[in-house]
């Protein structure tokens, strides 16, 4: 396994991450277990969760699970870099409208605390915002954060979902603290899906932030999962979402066959190549499918490859301005 430090911090992570969104309404609690029990024996130490997982009206069903699977010790939470999220609402911990969807240190303070609790841990390495919240200042924010890092609950912030300029406006506002800030941003970003090109990846570089990819298989579009399906499946359904993506896809199944590797592995290549990304999440809802992501680690794109694949998928041209300026 490879490892790379999580944005400009000290903290060293394993360059796949295990996503566990899965755990509990798709993958049973046995099966998780065994997922986490392969991941960490694999070298595999960022695991990524929110407390929102689980779905309604089970929310923080996959930190329980997460939880219990700590308990049976054997330094499992000690081997882990673990990560969680706020934002959502929490069906068991509706409060009234303080509950709503957003932030705010009244519901952040509650949220850690419940959180914590599910994961049976006193701490978490990474607590990050699961979306931005424009209509909360950011004296409120790092405040209670801040607050947490100083009081040991937390060792650092991180972010999902937000825009370039967001992640340039929480960080002046933690340097006037002073406050380390942000030191991760989670986002959507695969080959069918490059806009963070532009701003965000340029920014959160500059920023020193580390971005961690979500969907990087756009939502197993990128598995080759489309042309193996049987009518009536759940991979059938897929067959409405590719649209005019569909000359795309297979062309880039046809030349992951050329290169004699899984369309998902190479996927998963062709971000863990770009210097401007901690890792992938992973989200395997099997122990054979988390088994054979690990491929990917091992290969290596050529500069050929990484033009073919430029050439299926265009990305926005750059960052920007230059991008869309020149």
């Amino acid at each position: 396994m490879e490892y790379t430090k999580l944005g400009r911090t000290g903290l060293k992570v394993s360059r796949l991450v295990l996503g566990t969104m899965n755990f509990g309404p798709a993958t049973e609690e046995k099966e998780a277990f065994k997922i986490m029990d392969a991941a960490l024996d694999a070298g595999i130490n960022f695991f990524d969760t929110a407390n929102v997982y689980g779905k309604s009206p089970r929310q923080g069903w996959t930190e329980e699970i997460i939880g219990r699977w700590f308990a049976q010790g054997g330094n499992r939470r000690e081997k882990v870099v673990l990560a969680t999220k706020v934002y959502n609402a929490m069906g068991e911990e509706n409060d009234g409208p303080n509950d709503e969807r957003g932030l705010s240190a009244w519901k952040i303070r509650r949220h850690l605390q419940a959180s914590l609790k599910r994961l049976q841990t006193d701490h978490v390495e990474l607590y990050q915002m699961h979306h931005v919240d424009p209509s909360v200042t950011w004296d409120e924010l790092w405040e209670v954060f801040s607050t947490f890092v100083y009081q040991g609950t937390v060792d650092y912030i991180g972010a999902s979902n937000f825009a370039g300029w967001n992640l340039v406006q929480a960080q002046a506002a933690a340097k006037n603290r002073p406050f380390l800030g942000l030191v991760s941003e989670q986002h959507k970003y695969n080959l069918m899906c490059r806009l963070p090109e532009l701003e965000v990846l340029p920014a959160a570089k500059e920023l020193g932030i580390g971005v961690i990819a979500w969907s990087p298989l756009a939502g197993g579009l990128l598995g080759g999962n489309v042309q193996k399906q049987g009518e009536g499946s759940r991979r059938a359904k897929m067959k409405d979402r590719v649209g005019k993506e569909a000359d795309q896809i297979q062309s880039f199944v046809d030349l992951a066959k050329e290169l004699g590797d899984t369309p998902a592995n190479v996927a998963l290549a062709w971000i863990l190549n770009n210097p401007a990304l901690t890792g992938p999440i992973l989200g395997p809802r099997t122990l054979e499918q988390l088994e054979s992501s690990l491929r990917a680690t091992e290969i290596k794109l050529t500069e050929d490859v990484l033009k073919q694949l430029d050439q299926i998928f265009p990305g926005p041209g750059g960052p920007a301005p230059q991008a869309y300026a020149w």
